[in-house]
């Protein structure tokens, strides 16, 4: 069993290794004959005249990412709370399933009930086309909550039962003990569940097609189109060729980078408090 474990262990981290080794064997020949300031900081995408600049997709994909955790984190954070300390079992019963069907929900029938919800009651409302960052901020805090939820929940059910009642024996309420007692120490994990929900977030591509505007411009905003570096590889990978595909493979670097470079630094985060 040991070596099974192992087995199945050294698939993933070869998984990891042959992507990771794929993009940068593809992409970074790119930066030899493209500068890599230009590429990442330009804001001009236009590749018919050999103009690659991706700093409006970068800043595209984390004003979504961002309106995306601001608005499922609370959600996310407070329903796994509700779920783990306060909820009765017959209504955790229900809650599960409804959860994990939410997470099973196909990426685009999530883009359908932004098209056809979402993006006219933005238009309605607030005027403009309805595609925008804060339609496309919508549906990702949506789409992020299960990932959140279960992660939180499993945090929080993790943390032992002496936490809780030691609380209670110093006079605290059931609340204070929840909410001082547990939830600190299920910070870690709750992080881990945030950073996951990133990760959903900035890598989701069909919904955000869909609903976003796809606009290759500097967002600013909310109400504006925007498009995204998942986004911009998926639209135009069928048909690009020679400088134009390299540059998108590029494009998948940056973001595997920024990808990596996030879940380092929550790490380092936990790993500072937990040392705390």
């Amino acid at each position: 069993m040991r070596g099974l474990f192992l087995a199945s262990a050294c698939v993933c981290i070869l998984a990891v290794g042959t992507i990771s080794a794929f993009l940068l064997i593809n992409g970074l020949p790119f930066f030899t004959k493209y500068p890599a300031g230009q590429f990442i900081l330009g804001a001009e995408w236009a590749p018919l005249r050999d103009v690659f600049g991706i700093l409006p997709m970068i800043v595209g994909s984390f004003y979504v990412t961002l309106g995306a955790l601001l608005l499922g984190a609370p959600i996310g954070i407070l329903t796994a709370i509700l779920m783990s300390r306060f909820a009765s079992r017959p209504v955790v019963k229900i809650m599960k399933p409804v959860v994990a069907l939410l997470a099973g929900i196909p990426s685009v029938v999530y883009g359908f009930f932004g098209v056809m919800l979402l993006v006219p009651f933005v238009r309605e409302t607030f005027g403009g086309t309805g595609k925008s960052v804060l339609v496309a901020s919508i549906l990702l805090g949506i789409m992020i909550l299960p990932t959140i939820i279960q992660t939180a929940e499993a945090a929080l059910n993790a943390v032992p039962q002496s936490y809780y009642e030691g609380s209670l024996a110093l006079g605290a309420t059931h609340e204070g003990s929840v909410f001082r007692a547990i939830l600190p120490a299920a910070r870690p994990g709750i992080i881990s569940g945030l950073v996951l929900g990133i990760g959903r977030a900035i890598g989701e591509t069909m919904a955000i097609i869909m609903v976003a505007g796809n606009n290759p411009r500097m967002p600013g905003d909310i109400l504006k189109g925007v498009r995204t570096l998942t986004v911009n590889v998926l639209m135009e990978m069928g048909y690009a060729a020679d400088l134009h595909r390299e540059s998108l493979i590029a494009t998948g670097v940056v973001l595997f980078i920024i990808v990596m470079a996030i879940n380092f630094l929550f790490s380092f985060i936990n790993r500072r408090r937990v040392q705390q």
